[in-house]
């Protein structure tokens, strides 16, 4: 298990440019499975849970090309589908959650996927009926064989249908849409997630000769066709990255600039940090976070507490929460914080405490941080990783705290986060990796 020692209290100077978007990057590469032909995947972030998605293709026969140090071709024509039975494919998918997203493409293009119960955050209860559901009104059979924990699902031939998801799951929703693309006649889904990599999964798809209208929006409407072809994609720069990087600058005092952040697909995530008071510029594409020694969280117009929730696109995405959390223990000001999808996130906040910040849990879904405003620092303790968002922010956490902090499990980080110690250090942090 691998640890962090971070030396904290410095103020960072310098550019950090966002890798490409990880939740975007499982989507987009298991699409590679729809068609025969070679697709060019560009700005592939280089994290274990991207990684290991590419391992897991790689087994069931797909050729895989490195372009350069973030681009890739990929070619699916020689499938085994033998390799879902395998003992190393049962390793592999159980140690990610995006290996699910497999099922779409492999039932739309051979009729049958098959997957083990998917690992991944120990966040809560992250249900995959959506996933199933949906494709069993596209004329699927499900099993799930409770004594292997394996899911199952084949078709001959999938029928276009009207849906209604039960949730606007974002996965789920990838999933039935690459199912959809190759289905016989016209699917529509209702209350589907459109978030900007649904969104950038669509115009992939469409650029193989899919024909999906609704972009953008939460009912999508697919006409199914009967072959897909190659195509090159770029990925778009992690939000999530780039929500992380703005309360780290945020936290420390320190002068960032976030280079390359296409602000157009950040949706709401600018305005909330500016509503916790934190300053910065957006300049052309960049985001410049600085002078902000002290930033005021707002009230309500009634003045009432301010209130930070998670919602479905366009709303504020839950991986932010965290680190937001994490933020606004050095703010002046009193904030409640809302995690409504995830029943186990919030439990990191125990560290926090520990490290001198204010924070009541008042339930598994909400805490109430009070900031210190600076009167206060946080100190330097040994914490463990639960999470992939829980880990970067007690990291970030733990660089504006006084003295050392050791942070352990740090694979989860890995998980999420590019050579993070690394980019950090060269802008002045004091980060070193501990085998």
């Amino acid at each position: 298990m691998g640890t962090f020692k971070i030396t904290g209290g410095h103020k960072l100077k310098g550019d950090l440019i966002p890798q490409g978007a990880k939740n975007e990057a499982l989507q987009i590469l298991s699409a590679v499975l729809l068609t025969p032909e070679r697709v060019v995947i560009k700005n592939v972030p280089n994290i274990r849970d991207v990684n290991r998605l590419m391992e897991l293709l790689i087994g069931l026969g797909v050729k895989r090309e490195q372009l350069g140090p973030e681009d890739y071709a990929f070619q699916a024509d020689e499938i085994d589908l033998d390799y879902l039975n395998s003992p190393e494919f049962r390793k592999t998918a159980k140690s990610i959650r995006g290996s699910v997203m497999i099922i779409g493409p492999l039932l739309a293009r051979f009729g049958k996927g098959y997957i083990p119960s998917p690992g991944g955050d120990k966040i809560g209860r992250r249900r995959l009926d959506t996933h199933f559901i949906g494709m069993e009104s596209l004329g699927a059979t499900f099993k799930f064989l409770r004594e292997d924990n394996f899911y199952q699902i084949e078709a001959e031939q999938l029928v276009g249908t009207d849906m209604l998801l039960h949730e606007a799951s974002v996965t789920g929703t990838a999933n039935i849409l690459m199912a959809a693309t190759m289905a016989k006649g016209t699917t529509t889904i209702y209350n589907a997630a459109c978030e900007p990599y649904v969104q950038q999964l669509s115009r992939m798809l469409n650029s193989m000769g899919a024909k999906i209208s609704g972009v953008g929006s939460n009912l999508l409407t697919i006409e199914g066709v009967d072959y897909l072809s190659g195509c090159e994609h770029t990925l778009l720069p992690d939000m999530i990255e780039i929500g992380s990087f703005i309360a780290l600058a945020a936290l420390t005092d320190s002068d960032i600039r976030i280079k390359n952040a296409r602000v157009d697909q950040l949706g709401i995530i600018p305005e909330t940090f500016r509503r916790l008071g934190v300053n910065f510029n957006i300049e052309g594409d960049d985001i410049h976070v600085f002078d902000n020694e002290t930033y005021t969280i707002e009230s309500f117009i009634d003045g009432s507490m301010m209130t930070i929730a998670d919602a479905p696109w366009p709303g504020l995405t839950p991986d932010l929460l965290s680190v937001i959390l994490v933020m606004c223990t050095q703010a002046n000001g009193n904030v409640l914080i809302h995690q409504k999808m995830f029943e186990s996130r919030l439990f990191f906040v125990d560290s926090l405490i520990d490290m001198g910040a204010q924070i009541i849990l008042c339930d598994p879904h909400r805490a109430t941080v009070m900031g210190l405003n600076r009167r206060i620092n946080l100190k330097g303790i040994q914490m463990t990783s639960p999470d992939i968002r829980a880990g970067v922010s007690l990291l970030i956490a733990a660089m504006s705290a006084d003295g050392e902090s050791t942070i352990h499990n740090i694979e989860q980080i890995d998980r999420g986060y590019q050579n993070i110690e690394g980019r950090l250090n060269a802008i002045g942090a004091d980060i070193r990796r501990i085998a």
